[in-house]
C-alpha cells in the first residue's frame, strides 16, 4: 500500500490524501481513510495548503440547478504561456450534472466566433444544452453569440460582474486544471499543449473519481444514469 501510495503522488504530484485513498479503494485495498493519511504524512507527501482569501460576505445569486446530462453547461476562458513566454488562451466547457469536460481548446487567441463553431459542433454531436452559464468576458457578451443562443433556443446566464462564485462549477473546473496541469507542466509548442491538455481531460473524464458523484469519474456516472434509465424503459 506504502508503494501505491507513492506510485500516485508521483504520478499526480496535485493529489492529497483524500483523492489517494479514493485510489487505493478502487485499486482493492481494505483500508481506513486514517491509516492512508498517516502513512502519506509519514512519507511527507503532504500539500502545501493554500492561504483562503477573505472577501465581503454578501447574498449568492442561486445557481441554476440541472436534472440530467446536457441541462446545464459552464464556460469560460484561462490563460497560460509556453516555455518562452508565448501566449496561450484555453476554452473550458463542463455539464454540471455530470461534470464532464466536453471540451478545452488550446490556442493563441479565441474569440467569440470560435466558441460559436465548437458549440455548432457540440450540436451535431451530442445536443445542446437547455443554458449555458457564462462570465461578463467580451467573448461571451458579443452580439454574435447572442445571435447564435437565440436562434438555437439557448439561454445564457450571466453572473455579476466580479463575483466568479455565480459560476461556481467553472470555476472550481478551472482550478483543478490549473493545480493539476498547467501548473506541472512546461508546453515547449502550442501543439505539445493541445497534447497535454487534451490527454488531461481525458484522465479527468475517465479515470479521476469526483467527490461530487460519490467517487465515481464523469465516465461511469453516465453510463450508470444512462443505465438506470435503461432499465426503466
Amino acid at each position: 500500500m506504502t508503494e501505491r501510495i507513492k506510485y500516485w503522488s508521483e504520478k499526480r504530484i496535485r493529489y492529497g490524501a483524500p483523492r489517494i485513498h479514493v485510489m487505493l479503494l478502487r485499486e482493492g485495498f481494505k483500508v481506513n481513510h486514517k491509516r492512508t493519511e498517516r502513512i502519506y504524512k509519514s512519507l511527507g507527501l503532504s500539500l502545501r495548503k493554500k492561504k483562503k482569501r477573505k472577501y465581503r460576505s454578501e447574498v449568492r445569486l442561486p445557481a441554476p440547478t440541472a436534472t440530467e446530462r446536457l441541462d446545464v453547461l459552464s464556460m469560460d476562458f484561462m490563460s497560460d504561456r509556453t516555455y518562452d513566454g508565448k501566449k496561450l488562451r484555453l476554452f473550458t466547457l463542463e455539464d454540471i450534472f455530470t461534470r464532464e469536460c466536453h471540451a478545452i481548446e488550446v490556442d493563441t487567441s479565441l474569440t467569440g466566433y470560435k466558441v460559436i463553431q465548437f458549440l455548432e459542433r457540440l450540436k451535431y454531436m451530442e445536443g445542446l444544452p437547455r443554458l449555458i452559464m457564462v462570465d461578463n468576458g467580451p467573448e461571451f457578451i458579443c452580439i454574435a453569440l447572442d445571435k447564435w443562443a437565440y436562434q438555437n433556443g439557448v439561454k445564457l446566464s450571466f453572473s455579476r460582474p466580479g463575483k466568479p462564485t455565480d459560476n461556481p462549477f467553472i470555476e472550481s473546473f478551472n482550478g483543478k486544471l490549473r493545480d493539476e496541469c498547467l501548473e506541472t507542466n512546461w508546453f515547449l509548442s502550442l501543439e505539445h499543449a493541445r497534447k497535454i491538455v487534451e490527454e488531461w481531460r481525458n484522465e479527468y473524464n475517465e479515470s479521476r473519481p469526483h467527490s461530487s458523484l460519490g467517487n465515481l469519474t464523469p465516465k461511469e456516472f453516465v453510463g450508470k444514469i444512462q443505465g438506470t434509465v435503461l432499465n426503466v424503459a
